[in-house]
């Protein structure tokens, strides 16, 4: 394995390490109280944010040799996400902005899942990704994290709302 291939991997997990103490710092106490939607709606926030993926598609930004099928995919699939997140953000409170919360959140983590696949498939050095090489070593797995988060806050029982209960 290169070397640069080892410092890629080592920022990866270093920044797993760091986003996961965030998290459980900071992120999820403030949104395990909220409400259904309330805690979605930071999350989508986030990953509105996704068009950043286009970043592959740009000429200097990334190594002329970056390989075209994993930069198609990854910005293509990364902006589907972004449009996903804000459909969603759109939706919500409603029972059409769950079910798009839960679109998105499949599709977005199965675009990353499929992103890193890509890459290893493609034969990606770390060098190739250029200006770009923050996305999957700092940005990425906050992604994934926020993806746990949602998937979390989408499997919760919600309780019905009082007034709701009371009218029945």
């Amino acid at each position: 394995m290169p070397q640069q291939m080892i410092w890629f991997f080592m920022s990866i997990a270093l920044s797993f390490i760091a986003w996961g103490i965030v998290t459980a710092q900071y992120i999820w106490p403030e949104l395990r109280s909220r409400q259904r939607a309330e805690a979605l709606r930071p999350l989508l926030i986030l990953h509105s944010f996704r068009f950043i993926g286009l970043a592959f598609l740009v000429p200097g930004v990334v190594s002329a040799d970056l390989p075209a099928a994993f930069a198609h995919s990854a910005a293509y699939g990364d902006i589907i996400a972004a449009i996903l997140a804000l459909l969603s953000l759109l939706l919500l409170p409603s029972a059409a902005g769950v079910a798009a919360a839960w679109i998105f959140s499949l599709w977005g983590f199965a675009d990353i899942v499929n992103a890193f696949y890509q890459a290893n498939h493609a034969g990606v050095l770390a060098g190739q990704l250029g200006a770009a090489f923050f996305l999957p070593t700092v940005i990425v797995p906050l992604l994934l994290i926020t993806h746990g988060l949602a998937f979390r806050i989408l499997l919760q029982h919600q309780p019905e709302p009082a007034t709701k209960r009371a009218s029945t």
